[in-house]
């Protein structure tokens, strides 16, 4: 046998069981996927009783791996015993014992069927005799992670799976290019998302709106509100919001990098402009999307380049509070740090004459709980 695709396993099933397959990856939800998938399959193929072992530090017992291979079932004609090996290192114990239980696989003609599950594995991991001999036993399923580029085109599928679709055309590319900005980097929020919007709406053409509303309500919604009254410029519940988000425990870093991540994208949309950009463009290179674009309709014309150098400065050395490191002209505390951060910002989105913005920060320096 040799690895296999993700996509290539319903073929693979679809020809007839393995004695052994093996799972590996660090993208959980489609590691789950495939796993499912073979123990349905083992189902329908009259796999009726089913046997786990998880492997959890060096001392694990693999005889009674080898011996459930060897045991005839009580209740069923055929077993399915799953190996989970969390760590990725068998051991040298593991290591011998995987070896030959691939080796006794070959003489049981069909009564037991393995699945082995695997996280990512490095190239030396793959290169070991107990990996090559579980894939000489069957199929070794690489899981991959889906990039983002590829991202829009796995939702659109998932959406099509469901009876759902984004419109046509730009419109259409829009809207799934803002879904996968929301879920990067996490397909089991997207599970999470897709199906939230088979609930809420029936089977046909999704809207950027209806996409919009559904998949803003994430899990760390109210971080990203936080971001959305800085730049709205409203003082009062940007600040209500930073303190409602310490005092429910919220870690800082989290905090940080969500207005970290809206000064970058501020720059990045400035620089677009002055380049010669319209703004429109600007926003959409810088993958800004819904309510978001409003904000920054609004808050770009107001910063200059200088500005915003600064508060990328200022930001680069809240990233050091956050992780434990003092700055001389800063408070020690992170979430005084981050105060600072936000007034800062805040006053630079404060819509005042030219003169009066020359005057430079004001708000950013006013006196701070625990400065």
């Amino acid at each position: 046998m040799s690895l296999v695709r993700l996509d290539q396993l319903p073929g693979q099933l679809s020809r007839g069981l393995a004695p052994l397959y093996t799972v590996f990856g660090d993208e959980p939800l489609q590691c789950q996927e495939a796993a499912d998938a073979i123990r349905a399959a083992a189902r329908q193929a009259g796999y009726g009783e089913r046997k786990v072992f998880t492997v959890s530090g060096a001392h694990f017992d693999w005889s009674a791996v080898l011996g459930a291979a060897q045991e005839m079932s009580l209740f069923a004609d055929r077993q399915l015993i799953e190996i989970r090996i969390p760590g990725g290192k068998p051991g040298k114990d593991g290591s011998e014992a995987l070896q030959r239980y691939c080796q006794h696989l070959g003489h049981l003609d069909g009564g037991v069927l393995t699945l082995v599950q695997l996280p990512r594995l490095d190239g030396q991991q793959m290169k070991s005799a107990w990996f090559a001999a579980l894939e000489a036993a069957g199929p070794a399923v690489r899981v991959d992670p889906v990039e983002r580029k590829a991202l829009p085109a796995w939702l659109a599928q998932r959406l099509a799976r469901q009876g759902q679709r984004v419109q046509g055309g730009e419109a259409g590319q829009h809207t799934l290019a803002f879904f996968a900005d929301r879920v990067e980097g996490n397909l089991l929020a997207a599970h999470q998302e897709l199906a939230k919007l088979s609930l809420l709406y029936p089977a046909g053409e999704l809207s950027f709106e209806q996409v919009e509303a559904a998949v803003l309500n994430v899990a760390r919604y109210d971080v990203f509100k936080l971001g959305e009254a800085v730049l709205s410029g409203n003082v009062a519940r940007a600040l209500r919001m930073l303190d409602g988000l310490r005092a429910e425990g919220e870690a800082p870093v989290l905090v940080h990098w969500t207005l970290a991540e809206d000064i970058r994208a501020l720059r990045r949309v400035r620089e677009a402009v002055d380049a010669g950009r319209p703004l429109p463009l600007a926003l959409r290179e810088a993958r800004v999307w819904g309510l978001k674009e409003k904000l920054f309709e609004r808050a770009v014309p107001l910063l200059a380049d200088h500005q915003l150098a600064h508060w990328l400065a200022a930001a680069s050395i809240c990233d050091g509070l956050v992780k434990g490191l003092r700055h001389p002209e800063w408070p020690a505390e992170p979430w005084a740090g981050l105060r600072r951060l936000v007034l800062m910002m805040l006053d630079g989105l404060r819509p005042l004459p030219p003169a009066q913005r020359s005057r430079g920060p004001v708000l950013a320096l006013r006196p701070m709980p625990g400065a």
